[in-house]
């Protein structure tokens, strides 16, 4: 079932019954980034907190790991669910393998998901933890930077468990979660999921 496919069939919640969202705690603000920060301000997934329909709990699996501030690790031969076979691993830009710490916070953010049953993630696009669709191939601070099609270490973990997963660029996605949230809102057509942009379809050929 697509996203947008999904989020159409989640059950209407009510203020009492609210949606169970678990975001990545950057896109709600808090200072988990590598550096520090919460790597900008991010308002579609901001504006779910506007809504008395939700109940959202927030996580980041790499500060819970790795502390911050932390270097900044990518995933190198293969996508997150490639890590979590022992098919590829998680490297710092200093080359420090963190395979080992990202599996055991994908296995404590599916714990939390599990614990709250979850119906729906909203995690950080491109992350070597997070992302959902796209993620780096390698150092993301090599010269010639390579993106690939895939998730992150955490959201596959997810992912192979069954819970859908969304990114904050996935603006057709979140326009549809807004109108579920409040039959209100007025889905905006004219907004796109990440993998309908012309980069998108530019880079990967598709």
């Amino acid at each position: 079932m697509t996203d947008q496919l999904y989020i159409r069939s989640l059950r209407q919640p009510t203020a009492e019954q609210p949606l169970r969202i678990l975001m990545s705690a950057c896109l709600a603000g808090i200072t988990c980034g590598y550096d520090g920060t919460a790597n900008g301000t991010y308002p579609s997934a901001l504006k779910l907190f506007t809504y008395p329909t939700v109940s959202i709990t927030k996580f980041c699996p790499e500060d819970f790991s790795f502390g911050s501030p932390r270097e900044m690790c990518d995933i190198h031969g293969g996508s997150g669910l490639d890590v979590l076979e022992g098919r590829a691993q998680v490297l710092t830009e200093t080359g420090v393998d963190w395979s080992a710490g990202m599996i055991k916070a994908s296995e404590r953010m599916l714990e939390i998901a599990q614990q709250n049953e979850i119906e729906l993630a909203v995690l950080m696009d491109i992350s070597a933890a997070c992302g959902s669709q796209v993620i780096y191939d390698g150092n993301r601070f090599a010269e010639n930077k390579v993106y690939q099609v895939g998730a992150g270490v955490c959201a596959a973990q997810l992912m192979r468990h069954g819970i859908k997963v969304i990114s904050q660029r996935d603006f057709a996605s979140l326009e549809l979660l807004y109108n579920k949230l409040d039959p209100a809102h007025i889905v905006d057509t004219t907004k796109i999921d990440h993998h309908e942009t012309e980069w998108y379809r530019s880079y990967f050929h598709v």
